[in-house]
């Protein structure tokens, strides 16, 4: 059978299979008061009994997700969020092809790391991340998990080596801490040597504390040359996310002319608190997740992409 005919019809049997989980899952988890009986005292309600087979691997995952939904759901009433944050869809298989934007490229024949704002997808996701590490709140590590909203964090040494722990548990919850530079200097003054020592010092820095090199890097300020991605390339970084918007708790601010939005999308914040700008930690997650969400889009992990 060739292959594109083997897809589509998997994907009409699992299509079916999860229509019949969805009409199981609805009524898993409730007691049967069709006989007007109700469980004894101390008693648990008797649970359907789950079909074999991917029908009931899918049920499952069905029953699941809408916990986790629900969850969701009190997190974000607990948080204040007007809106519940949207789910984002699986990450792709494969991840998509990353270029260099135009009008990003810099001079030079060599394979140099992408530079781009945007991942070249179709679904309305868009990806969060958090720069340098100057602010340590707790309760954003807490809001985060509650509300279980992936994000990366681009990290410079000389802002969270008072605090390397605070990152540890934010990595803990699955966070990927990515570089951002020993000491976020103005990269394109400096010269190969003092380049590699601020991006590859910072590679080995973090690899000591949480035991990964990291693939990507931000430079400070979003300014760069072609050292600044020659030395990239020549530590172990496999890309270069810039940014797309920038949320504030306040205000939002766009790269694009039309400020908006777009599918992949990278929207760039800061570990910053009150003494720097009107607001939380938390305030500027609010701020961001209500524009996300009004605009119908879910927040996806970059690294599932990139």
């Amino acid at each position: 059978m060739p292959n594109g005919a083997r897809v589509g019809r998997t994907r009409a049997v699992l299509a079916v299979l999860l229509v019949a989980a969805l009409g199981s899952a609805c009524a898993a988890g409730s007691p049967d008061l069709s006989s007007g009986a109700e469980p004894a005292p101390g008693q648990q309600p008797k649970q359907p009994k789950q079909p074999a087979g991917p029908a009931g691997a899918l049920s499952e995952y069905v029953a699941k997700v809408k916990r986790a939904q629900a969850a969701r759901v009190l997190a974000a009433k607990k948080w204040g969020l007007v809106k519940t944050p949207l789910t984002a869809p699986q990450p792709p298989a494969e991840k998509p092809k990353i270029t260099t934007r135009k009008g990003f490229e810099v001079e030079g024949g060599e394979s140099l790391p992408p530079v781009f704002t945007t991942v070249p997808v179709k679904e309305k996701i868009v990806f969060l991340t958090i720069d340098d590490g100057a602010e340590k709140d707790p309760a954003l590590l807490r809001m985060m998990s509650d509300l279980q909203i992936p994000y990366s964090a681009f990290l410079s040494d000389y802002l969270i080596d008072d605090n390397y722990d605070y990152f540890k548990q934010m990595q803990d919850h699955g966070v990927a801490l990515q570089n951002h530079t020993l000491n976020h200097r103005y990269l394109p003054g400096l010269s190969y040597t003092q380049q590699k020592q601020e991006i590859c010092g910072q590679q080995t820095k973090l690899e000591k504390r949480y035991g990964k090199r990291p693939p990507l890097f931000r430079p400070p300020y979003g300014n760069y040359n072609r050292d600044t991605l020659r030395v990239a390339r020549s530590c172990g970084v496999k890309a270069v996310p810039l940014w797309a918007a920038e949320a504030f708790p306040d205000h939002m601010e766009w790269r694009e002319w039309d400020r908006d939005l777009h599918p992949g999308d990278i929207i760039l914040t800061h570990f910053r608190g009150r003494h720097d700008w009107k607001g939380t930690m938390a305030d500027m997650i609010r701020r961001v997740m209500k524009t996300v969400t009004d605009k119908g889009y879910a927040v996806a992990r970059l690294e599932d992409y990139v």
